[in-house]
């Protein structure tokens, strides 16, 4: 890999990582079309790109995850009870939902992500929240509900904020605990989707050199090393500048990107 390259994603885990201690979203709505562009610019595969993106995405989330539910959990804003009983359904649905994508097709994959780019940006630019209306479901719902959210987190390579935050808001978790105990989710979903974009292709053989299954690992170094350092300067960021009036910025730039991939497969 030449230097421009690892340049290019060192630049990509310092902005990914500005992002994600700012507006509190994981980067990987960010990471993914970018890694799909870089890897195609390399010449690797065209049609395991967007896996190789994905699996890349969710490596780096596991690093970068680990700093931010460390921080929640000194604010005490964890909410230990329902990460345990979401956690098994997390698992089973990010480890099928990343050995199914290794058998849809690129174009497929690339559909779903642009779409839910489009559902992200409109939830952050709307700002818009489910009104709490009932408790935390017991173990069959919360296993349920996890199997969703890391079914969805492992076909788009993100943490899963997007769509855990809502649903623990509209359990009647405060604001805080939500955004705490969605961070401390989103450990098993990299985690294990990650394990799995990585077991599903490590017997391809068109994949790049230096990769372990569906996960590129000189991104994966460059990116972390790039987020690990950003995440606290967008921490610090978020009590100086207008965050809401960031997060629409950051939605315009979620609809360009949606907008870019959508036109790339038309």
């Amino acid at each position: 890999m030449s230097l421009g390259f690892l340049a290019a994603y060192l630049i990509l885990g310092l902005v990914s990582g500005v992002i994600a201690g700012l507006l509190g979203v994981g980067g990987g709505l960010v990471m993914v079309p970018f890694l799909t562009w870089a890897f195609l610019a390399q010449g690797f595969a065209p049609e395991y790109n967007i896996h190789l993106a994905l699996g890349t995405s969710l490596a780096v989330i596991v690093l970068t995850s680990i700093s931010s539910l460390r921080a929640h959990h000194q604010h005490d804003a964890v909410r230990w009870d329902a990460v345990r009983r979401i956690t098994p359904g997390i698992v089973l649905g990010t480890l099928a939902g990343a050995f199914a994508a290794a058998r849809l097709p690129d174009t497929g994959l690339k559909w779903f992500f642009t779409l839910f780019m489009i559902y992200a940006a409109t939830q952050m630019l709307l700002g818009f929240k489910p009104k709490p209306q009932r408790d935390l479901p017991g173990w069959v719902g919360m296993t349920s509900a996890g199997g969703v959210i890391g079914l969805i987190s492992s076909w788009v390579g993100i943490g899963g904020g997007t769509l855990s935050v809502p649903f623990l808001t509209w359990c009647n978790l405060r604001f805080q605990e939500a955004i705490g105990t969605s961070a401390a989710i989103g450990f098993p979903i990299a985690l294990s989707g990650a394990l799995g974009f990585a077991i599903s292709g490590y017997t391809l053989q068109m994949l790049p050199a230096h990769s372990l299954g569906f996960i590129y690992l000189p991104a994966l170094l460059a990116i972390a090393a790039g987020s690990v350092v950003s995440a606290p300067w967008g921490a610090r960021l978020t009590h100086r500048l207008p965050v809401p009036r960031l997060k629409k910025i950051f939605a315009a730039l979620l609809y360009l990107l949606a907008v870019r991939m959508a036109y790339t497969l038309l």
